[in-house]
């Protein structure tokens, strides 16, 4: 009978895995895929399915919203120092000129990377999450409301620095995209498989620096594609731009393919006389 884990008063078992072999104590065995001391495995799976049930509700919402608009929203997520704000950054600057760009910022703390974002001349919006470790989709609804969207944008979202809960949140975002520097270590995919498994596209980052760093490239491309098979890898460096011109066309093209799908979308409502999704912020 163990007191920690809660499987004294559910009866369950407990789901902790030993591996005598290599040391290891596993925590993620479980139907939960986690721990959390005092509460059972089935309460923690109905705690999950209610708080996400919920934001999926508001992520259909935003995604629709978004639809209506036309703008092509992207999840940013990596761990901190990957890099993340600075490549936003100077992607900002250099397509600014060439479509309507805006952005929302998520930290626990602080509005530095809004006001960092500001200074390039396109909107942004802060979302501090206090002891919070991820966005979630009420948050970008109301800041989404805040930014006053008029159509055709790219939506950069900077989620919190955090390569685990991110994952399970959806925003109502187009593409998850992650990511993941050089400075890292090659077996971050691997090591956080949840995150890679969700992103559509990761951007290997500071591959300036590879001539110095251990870091083997395609290792950590396999390693990802171990997680994901269909996960695209654009190698590129936020400081001496190189590789940058692939992300900006993959940007272009997706911005293409949304307003496509967009204009589709609006005939077909006509057509059939829907009312608009109703704004719920």
């Amino acid at each position: 009978m163990c007191t920690v884990c809660g499987c004294s008063d559910s009866h369950e078992k407990h789901q902790h895995h030993h591996r005598p072999e290599d040391g290891c104590h596993h925590y993620g065995k479980g139907p939960a895929r986690a721990h959390a001391p005092g509460i059972s495995q089935a309460k923690m799976i109905q705690v999950e399915r209610d708080i996400l049930g919920k934001n999926d509700e508001y992520a259909r919402a935003n995604r629709a919203r978004l639809a209506r608009l036309g703008i092509l929203s992207i999840n940013l997520v990596s761990s901190p120092g990957s890099g993340k704000t600075t490549l936003l950054s100077r992607t900002l600057n250099e397509l600014k000129a060439q479509m309507p760009l805006a952005v929302i910022e998520g930290d626990q703390e602080t509005s530095r990377d809004a006001q960092r974002i500001r200074q390039t001349g396109v909107p942004a919006v802060q979302i501090n999450t206090g002891k919070g470790c991820h966005l979630d989709a009420h948050q970008i609804g109301h800041a989404v409301t805040d930014l006053n969207l008029s159509g055709g944008e790219i939506l950069m979202i900077e989620n919190v620095g955090n390569l685990v809960c991110p994952a399970a949140f959806d925003l109502g975002e187009d593409f998850k995209v992650a990511i993941l520097s050089t400075t890292e270590g090659e077996d971050k995919p691997i090591k956080y498989p949840d995150m890679f498994h969700a992103a559509d596209l990761l951007l290997l980052n500071k591959i300036d620096l590879l001539p110095h760093l251990d870091f083997e490239i395609e290792q950590c491309m396999a390693f990802a594609r171990q997680v994901n098979p269909g996960i695209r890898i654009l190698a590129l460096s936020a400081s001496s731009g190189e590789g940058l011109d692939n992300w900006y066309q993959w940007l272009r093209l997706a911005r293409q393919s949304k307003a496509i799908g967009s204009h589709q979308c609006n005939e077909s409502q006509q057509a059939n006389k829907e009312k608009p999704w109703p704004d719920r912020y």
